[in-house]
């Protein structure tokens, strides 16, 4: 029997859909019900949808922004009608859930940048987002911070006791929104007794959406503004402040880390080294070999990469949302961009604290986070979340839980040692 349970296929495998993308997506929104972010049978009655009309990749994406659409239309018109009734709970939970809807309406769709249906559905999630926020209790604040000559959109959740508290900052990665971040990890960081400041910065959100500014390598420059508006808040306690950088946020954050300072404390989830030699196990060419190709058989590649994405969901997905993250107008180009996203001459500049998160069946960067780890001279933990707990896919998926548990239980005692080294109370 014991040998049995060890060659069973892991719990996620097949969930709801044999494409490993749609799968994990499908858990990414169905995860948001531990805090009314989603319902369980909402989203699956939505997945069971979906797969009625077909498997074909083609057909399943546009399907699941179809399936995705009518909930998040149907559960919006459900919020407005508490709200008109004076049924305050009951309209925030659902404007809640209809948010996230939107946003995982809108995941796919980003062939075609200038599709309108990318900023309608932005603009849903956001009025809905912000609707449920206003009727939360504490309410949270929607907050603009200065960035070169614009501002970047956020909000700031305060600790509840007043007086200056540690802060927790978060920014996503490649794909996610500071609105989901809310709810995966917004309400524990506030349980915990820390401010959590949740923002956007270029390639992401309605940043990239809105104002059109791709990422940027150099994201020091980005999480300099953030700690600058963090520190004019009252709220905040200066010397208690920490960076958690999500999904390729854990090649973000390490860099900005690197330069700015006045952070306590980082967290990487997942670590990530070098965001280009990910992509060149693919390849089975040396960074160098991988630029010249890239360089000077740019049609070649990309012709390979446009029949990858006719068979993969996943391939189709990243290539086409990376080109516009990126704004690059071919495979090759943004491969050549994303060369810069590295640590590799700057991660013995970090000074604070560092936690390194990895994962068992980690699907998008396997061996970046021991690589980042090895490469740190500051102090560090690793920390791997390990197959059969529950929480061993990218960023805890489906395992939120646990994953916070341990990992802000690492913040906790990383911030009581601050406190103790200065010889406060």
């Amino acid at each position: 029997m014991e040998g049995a349970a060890e060659n069973r296929s892991a719990w996620y495998e097949g969930f709801m859909f044999p494409d490993q993308s749609f799968t994990f997506e499908f858990l990414r929104v169905m995860a948001k019900a531990l805090e009314h972010g989603s319902d369980i049978g909402e989203c699956l009655e939505t997945a069971l949808r979906i797969k009625e009309d077909g498997l074909d990749p083609q057909v399943l994406i546009a399907n699941w922004y179809k399936k995705w659409l009518e909930i998040a239309r149907r559960i919006h018109q459900a919020a407005d009608d508490c709200l008109a009734r004076g049924h305050r709970v009951s309209a925030r939970d659902a404007y809640f859930r209809a948010s996230e809807y939107y946003r995982s309406a809108d995941f796919y769709l980003h062939e075609n940048p200038g599709n309108p249906a990318i900023l309608e559905l932005s603009e849903n999630m956001l009025l809905c987002f912000n609707k449920a926020r206003e009727l939360s209790t504490p309410v949270f604040e929607a907050i603009e911070i200065p960035y070169e000559g614009s501002t970047l959109p956020g909000y700031f959740c305060p600790a509840d006791g007043g007086g200056p508290a540690p802060t927790l900052i978060i920014h996503q990665g490649f794909d996610g929104t500071a609105e989901e971040t809310y709810f995966g990890y917004g309400r524990a960081v506030m349980a915990r007794g820390y401010n959590c400041l949740l923002f956007e910065g270029p390639g992401q959100g309605s940043v990239i959406r809105k104002l059109g500014l791709p990422f940027r390598y150099d994201w020091e420059k980005v999480v300099t503004p953030v700690v600058d508006y963090a520190l004019k808040k009252p709220e905040v306690d200066p010397k208690r402040i920490a960076l958690m950088g999500l999904s390729m946020g854990g090649v973000l954050a390490p860099r900005a880390a690197a330069y700015e300072h006045r952070l306590a404390a980082l967290i990487a989830n997942a670590g990530i080294y070098d965001l280009f030699e990910n992509h060149l196990r693919g390849l089975g060419l040396t960074r160098a070999e991988a630029i010249k190709m890239l360089t000077e058989k740019s049609e070649e590649y990309d012709q390979a990469v446009g029949e990858a994405m006719e068979k993969s969901v996943q391939v189709y997905w990243g290539i086409t949302n990376g080109m516009w993250v990126f704004q690059a107008k071919t495979p090759s180009e943004l491969q050549l961009k994303q060369e810069k996203f590295h640590v590799r001459d700057c991660a013995h500049l970090i000074k604070c604290p560092t936690l390194v998160i990895d994962s068992e069946a980690e699907q998008f960067f396997p061996g970046q986070a021991r690589q980042l780890y090895h490469a740190l001279t500051c102090p560090k933990t690793f920390l791997v979340f390990k197959a059969g707990e529950g929480s061993e896919l990218h960023c805890q998926a489906g395992g939120h839980l646990l994953g916070n548990q341990q990992i802000l239980d690492w913040l906790d005692e990383t911030f009581t040692s601050l406190i103790g080294k200065a010889g406060n109370p």
